[in-house]
């Protein structure tokens, strides 16, 4: 090859490796810092930039979007003296490329360390269960000393978040002891609490039952009672009308008797006959413990046959018309049609089935007991004595 291709072939190349050398492209969401002769010249914005060649060189190229960085677990110790392993994790982003590669030699490393010892600060002061249940707090007081320290270094702390707080293992175990006895605690509780509720329903319901049969009792004795006072006044009423009409029977066979004896005119022996009759039933009485016959028999027949009037041809007995004004039949029978009239007013119209009734024996009417025979005078009416009506 001749000479001058070979030169123009260098040039050429010498050409292209100038014009790589001074374009550069630099990509969305970066930028890179140029330094010119060892020193800081600009920071390229994202696009086609255009550098002095073998003058111009590119320091660094920076990430501008917000970056994840999570850091393995640290050992804290509290403030009760329990080290616990604590994992974190930040997020931030380069705002100033320039501090980010001038301010800090590796700003990953510093943010690292500077979390590190921190958190260690801001937990020293807490105890475990403190720990635990603050990690808002905790890590709000993280962004808050990370965001101030890391502004010169170029970079904006977005927030930091713990991850993990690891206690040892015997805290764990102990822990879960007072866990477990916490829920024994409250299951005991409400089982308690169960059992005093389902108390207090049966007492309210056996309360309730008890007031039904004391309500139903009082019903059932109030109904027996009034029931009892209707029964007694009924009662009352047919042993009433019942005396009525055995008074009234009795009256009438009184009179029928009476009169049947005034019309049939008995002499001396039919009395005779009737007392001898009269005195077995007199002896058979249980007060009867000796019986004396007279020894005059004839002289107390005689006496009872004077006291029938049979010497004086009339007796005591002897009647005219009936009580009532009427004559007895002509044909010897006996008139029975007002036997069974009663004059008492019905059931319902009596005033014992409007009042209480007290006392039965309160409202039968005193019987006057007759004097014995031999109270009575002996003076018999004579012929000319009126006859009772």
């Amino acid at each position: 090859m001749e000479p001058a291709l070979i030169a123009l072939i260098v040039v050429a190349l010498l050409l292209i490796f100038v014009l790589a050398k001074s374009v550069t492209i630099v990509p969305q969401a970066q930028a890179k810092v140029i330094e010119r002769l060892g020193r800081y010249s600009r920071t390229l914005s994202p696009g086609l930039s255009i550098l002095v060649p073998f003058v111009d060189r590119v320091r660094a190229t920076i990430d501008l979007r917000e970056q994840v960085i999570s850091f393995p677990p640290q050992p804290v110790i509290t403030a009760d003296n329990l080290q616990v392993g604590i994992d974190t994790v930040v997020y931030f982003q380069v705002t100033d490329p320039k501090l980010a590669v001038y301010g800090i030699a590796n700003y990953i490393t510093g943010m690292e360390q500077l979390t590190t010892t921190t958190l260690r600060n801001v937990v020293g002061g807490l105890n475990l269960e403190g720990a635990l249940t603050g990690r808002d707090g905790i890590n709000s007081q993280l962004r808050e000393v990370l965001d101030g320290t890391t502004g010169p270094w170029g970079l904006r702390v977005a927030r930091v978040e713990i991850k993990a707080i690891d206690p040892p293992h015997s805290i764990q175990d102990s822990m879960e002891k007072q866990m477990r006895a916490d829920r024994d605690k409250r299951a005991v509780i409400l089982t308690a609490e169960g059992h005093r509720q389902a108390a207090i329903t049966s007492a309210e319901g056996d309360k309730a039952s008890a007031i039904l049969s004391a309500e139903g009792r009082k019903q059932a004795a109030i109904l027996e009672a009034e029931a009892e006072r209707q029964s007694r006044i009924l009662r009352a009423e047919g042993e009433r009308a019942a005396l009525f009409l055995q008074a009234q029977g009795q009256a009438k066979s009184i009179e029928t008797v009476f009169q049947a004896i005034h019309d049939g005119k008995p002499d001396q022996g039919l009395l005779a006959y009737q007392y001898l009759q009269t005195l077995p039933q007199i002896a058979k009485g249980d007060a009867n413990k000796m019986w004396i016959v007279p020894s005059e028999f004839s002289k107390a027949l005689e006496g009872l046959a004077g006291l029938g009037g049979a010497e004086k041809g009339t007796s005591w007995m002897d009647v005219g018309p009936s009580v009532e004004g009427r004559s007895a039949p002509a044909d010897g029978g006996i008139d029975t049609s007002s036997w069974f009239e009663s004059q008492l007013p019905k059931a319902a119209d009596q005033p014992e089935a409007k009042i209480e009734l007290t006392s039965i024996t309160d409202s039968t009417p005193v019987i006057p007991t007759p004097p014995p025979l031999s109270e009575v005078t002996p003076d018999l009416p004579g012929d000319d004595a009126p006859r009772p009506q």
